[in-house]
């Protein structure tokens, strides 16, 4: 028996239960209620994991954020994790609540602006420059709302903010481990990007049971016990494959949950990616091997548009389970006064088609995600189906002017290197001398600056000193007061700028405004010592930022444009962009006229 502290008596009579005084504190600790709220999974509030570091220069505070939804994915990569997260994201947001979202990426990359697209797709710029997954550009254009370089989050980030931290001494001599610092911050970065919303939707990349996921699965756990009870909720997407025989498999799944759970996470909700709908004993089955309740497994099917999985969504009621269970059913807008506009925009009736041939050295539709979908936007805005056909740049001479042919309009998109140019300028040089609309973008905006000086002014050999560095007509160059810098990232020029607009000029006519922000990933630019000549004929250069050329366009074309600039990154379906929109518009007309001609 221990012996007692000084200055305390009491006497245990023979045989008897040690019992100490029944005060008001302890009293108070064996009393639920008296304690306090409680944290998810019935913890106690009383002891949290680890306590939250406070950095003075975020202004961290550990009651930021309302409502959290993890959603992570299991079986395979690329099932739709971020698609159903952006999906029923939209629906909070119908519902009347301020919902955003953070991308978790494990890999070791700080960003990724340095990533081939082969490998993850295209590189998404936001508005504040940040290089980032192209989840991110799904989610605002689902969700409405611009995203900023803190809602997506990476190993290289986390790590490189933790050990530059040690190097100042911040950590006060401490051993710097996984747990608590690594996870600590990652706990932090998620609160902080959910400051001032009701509803926080964070996707795990990657697959559960990744080596380089545990340290983000290890945070969750964590954080699901510093928050309280119906604050947090995790969503598991699985894949539901068919046998031979056509039986949906759950075995899948169950061995996907069967891993979560080992980690010390229990999902809450189950959405089963399948080529249809779930079958009801499917549902039951999965509930009962995952340890849910039924009607917290729902069906995700795939779809002919990736902008229907909202309605499939509201269609199996995960948007109103979601509610629920976060305790904010009450506070949503009734179902007749919730905001029906994308319903209207994405079921709205195609009256036509258009083929773009959009040539490009990717042979992958993720490499030119926003483009495919601008153009889209541009196709709902005049009711209309856009095709793209893919013409792959290097074969372009060989084969591939074929293509071209069977295409309605051109798109060159942006890029960097030099492998594919030369079929560029062969297709911006058909689509000039063919009167084909054409749109090029960032790289395809300097091509057709090339292809201009070549072929119209007759500077043979002109080029880009980014792909030819003796090129000896360097009408793409650095610009002068970026000769001195070193280090390459600090010539980049990223994020949202502003562009004087020329009244009277095409551009100004798509925009109807005097200017216009739009958001750029380039280093080179046009060679002010070329311009007068370049202007010189028929070409404008119709927006401007300083002495930085942003627009160029034709006279005497019926559509031909290119912007330094990346438009396809601010394109919304309820607020596509005026370059796609001017664009596909001329192309409508453009077969409209020829249509006409052939009738006369």
């Amino acid at each position: 028996m221990p012996k007692p502290s000084a200055g305390t008596s009491y006497t245990v009579p023979t045989g008897a239960a040690v019992s100490k005084p029944a005060t008001p504190a302890r009293i108070a600790a064996c009393d639920p209620a008296a304690r306090g709220p409680r944290r998810r999974n019935d913890f106690d509030a009383r002891s949290r994991t680890v306590g939250m570091p406070t950095e003075p220069e975020t202004g961290y505070d550990p009651e930021l954020g309302r409502k959290f939804v993890f959603v992570t994915g299991g079986v395979m990569s690329g099932l739709g994790k971020g698609i159903t997260a952006a999906s029923t994201g939209r629906l909070l947001s119908n519902a009347g609540f301020d919902v955003t979202a953070v991308k978790i990426d494990p890999y070791l990359n700080v960003d990724a602006g340095t990533m081939n697209p082969y490998q993850h797709g295209e590189v998404y710029v936001l508005k504040d420059g940040g290089e980032v997954d192209l989840d991110l550009g799904n989610y605002e254009r689902f969700l409405g709302t611009d995203m900023t370089f803190d809602h997506n989050v990476t190993t290289g980030k986390t790590y490189k903010h933790v050990i530059e931290k040690e190097r100042a001494g911040d950590y006060l001599g401490n051993t710097v481990q996984i747990i608590p610092h690594i996870t600590d911050d990652i706990k932090r970065r998620i609160r902080e990007a959910a400051e001032g919303t009701d509803v926080c939707l964070i996707e795990v990349g990657g697959t559960v049971g990744d080596i380089e996921g545990m340290p983000y699965l290890e945070a969750l756990r964590q954080f699901s016990h510093e928050e309280e009870e119906g604050d947090v909720l995790f969503a598991h997407v699985t894949l539901v494959p068919y046998s031979k025989n056509g039986e949906q498999k759950t075995k899948p799944t169950q061995h996907s949950v069967k891993e979560l759970r080992s980690i010390g996470l229990q999902p809450d909700v189950l959405v089963g990616r399948c080529e249809d709908r779930l079958d009801p004993q499917t549902k039951e089955k999965i509930a009962l091997f995952c340890d849910v309740p039924t009607d917290a497994v729902f069906s995700n099917p795939d779809v002919e548009d990736i902008y229907h999985v909202p309605l499939m969504v509201e269609e199996e009621g995960l948007d109103e389970y979601v509610m629920e269970q976060l305790n904010i059913a009450d506070e949503a807008l009734p179902p007749d006064e919730r905001d029906s506009r994308w319903r209207e925009l994405v079921t709205r009736e195609r009256t036509g088609e258009i083929d773009v041939a959009l040539v490009g050295k990717y042979a992958l539709e993720d490499a030119y995600m926003s483009i495919h979908e601008a153009l889209k936007h541009a196709g709902i805005h005049q009711e209309v189906d856009v095709n793209v056909l893919w013409v792959d740049a290097d074969e372009m001479r060989d084969h591939h002017t074929e293509r071209l042919r069977e295409a309605d309009a051109v798109v060159v998109p942006g890029g960097f290197g030099s492998r594919g140019a030369e079929g560029k300028i062969e297709a911006i040089r058909y689509a000039r001398e063919n009167d084909v609309p054409f749109l090029g973008l960032c790289l395809g905006f300097q091509m057709a600056v090339v292809e201009y000086a070549r072929n119209v002014l007759g500077l043979e050999g002109a080029h880009s000193a980014e792909i030819d560095a003796d090129t000896p007509y360097p009408v793409i160059d650095l610009l002068p007061e970026q000769y001195d810098l070193e280090d390459l990232g600090g010539t980049m020029r990223l994020g949202a700028h502003t562009t004087d607009i020329q009244p009277g000029t095409l551009a100004h006519e798509i925009y109807d405004a005097d200017s216009c922000t739009e958001r750029h990933r380039h280093r080179y630019e046009v060679n002010p010592e070329y311009i007068d000549d370049l202007e010189a004929g028929d070409l404008t250069f119709s927006g401007r930022a300083g002495n930085r050329m942003e627009i160029v366009e034709l006279d005497d074309h019926p559509f031909f444009l290119g912007t330094q600039f990346h438009p396809e990154f601010r394109s919304r379906p309820d607020r596509a962009s005026p370059p796609f929109v001017g664009f596909v518009e001329a192309t409508l007309e453009q077969l409209a006229d020829e249509e006409r001609e052939v009738e006369a």
